[in-house]
């Protein structure tokens, strides 16, 4: 029987363990460039399977909130260098999750005179975070054609960067009401063009990132994650049932490492399992609770190969080891999750100091 504390052949790419650290977003770059502490942050964690970052903008119009890094820079790859050789130095293996924000951001937190875009001019409901005020969300601009075609290569580009950068790959963030959800969403997506209507066409653009990526660092490389009947965001997937297992098919046969999945439906988690033939991460439905001990079966059980942990994680640098022993466990300080210096950050013990 497979369990979670087994290694893990991620297309090449050894894990020690099937305990992954999934992305969360912290802001505390420097601007957009990642800093010493953020070495240290994801260092203490090196003990995970794989560690997967937060959200990291492919480009400055990608970014949606204050503080986090980006991969389009020489200063941000020689900066996220130091964080992936802190964590190669402790033995772990490292991802940068891709993400462009689209319609979630604001003009003030992006340079020049750029404006959100997004697959329609649809707005968001709700206000953001600019770094000095809340702000209504605007109308973002809708993508050309071509737009669409340099905001792909914008991907392919990152994830180069993230390699010259010493990461063992990338995630694709195609979850949780940013761009690439919003090219799948019925509620996001208005285009009446070839990148809109139809499940064919909605799942066009995310396809074709995911494609320009593979091609670019090769498919064994990149990771895709997906939040199918998520509401985040202001998403509505009316038809996600059928979007889904069209998006997994589409994505299949581009020889992926991974599809990472944050559930809200096991019996669709396990549907698209039998469509992907590669590994699965999954992030649990606990919806009362922090994923914890027990969803480790799920490895067990063969729903999937991994799990992901979050705010467990974030409190507990050393979680595989916890998780071995069923604890004890520290409490996330929810205060210090976004923004701030060292507190709530790299100040969590680890288990033989606690």
């Amino acid at each position: 029987m497979t369990t979670a504390f087994d290694p893990l052949d991620l297309a090449g790419t050894r894990l020690a363990n099937r305990v992954v650290m999934a992305p969360m977003t912290r802001n505390r770059a420097y601007g957009t460039v990642p800093t010493p502490a953020m070495a240290e942050y994801y260092a203490q964690r090196a003990s995970a399977g794989l560690i997967i970052t937060e959200g990291v903008q492919p480009s400055p119009v990608g970014q949606g909130y204050p503080n986090t890094p980006g991969l389009y820079s020489a200063e941000q790859i020689a900066a996220w260098r130091r964080v992936t050789d802190a964590v190669h130095a402790r033995g772990g293996r490292i991802f940068a999750q891709l993400m462009h924000s689209g319609r979630i951001s604001h003009p003030d937190l992006l340079p020049g005179d750029l404006h959100p875009v997004g697959a329609s001019a649809v707005p968001a409901a709700g206000q953001i975070f600019t770094g000095d005020r809340m702000a209504d969300h605007v109308t973002p601009r809708a993508l050309s054609e071509a737009e669409l075609e340099t905001t792909a290569e914008d991907f392919a580009t990152g994830a180069r960067n993230a390699v010259a950068a010493g990461f063992d790959g990338v995630e694709l963030h195609g979850a949780n009401g940013y761009l690439l959800h919003q090219f799948l969403a019925s509620n996001t997506n208005l285009r009446t063009d070839r990148w809109g209507g139809s499940v064919a066409n909605r799942i066009r653009f995310p396809v074709a990132v995911a494609t320009a990526v593979a091609e670019a660092i090769g498919g064994h490389r990149v990771g895709y994650r997906i939040s199918p009947g998520t509401r985040y965001n202001d998403i509505r997937e009316d038809d996600h049932r059928d979007v889904y297992p069209a998006l997994v098919d589409a994505l299949d046969p581009l020889g992926l490492a991974y599809l990472h999945v944050a559930e809200r439906e096991r019996d669709l988690t396990r549907e698209l399992r039998e469509r992907f033939g590669s590994t699965l991460i999954l992030n649990p439905h606990t919806p009362d609770r922090l994923t914890g001990a027990e969803e480790l079966d799920l490895i067990a059980d063969g729903t999937a190969d991994a799990i992901a942990y979050g705010a467990l994680f974030l409190a507990n640098p050393d979680l595989p080891r916890r998780l071995k022993t069923n604890g004890p466990y520290n409490t996330p300080d929810r205060a210090s999750y976004y923004g701030g210096d060292e507190r709530g950050y790299t100040d969590y013990p680890a288990l033989a100091t606690a």
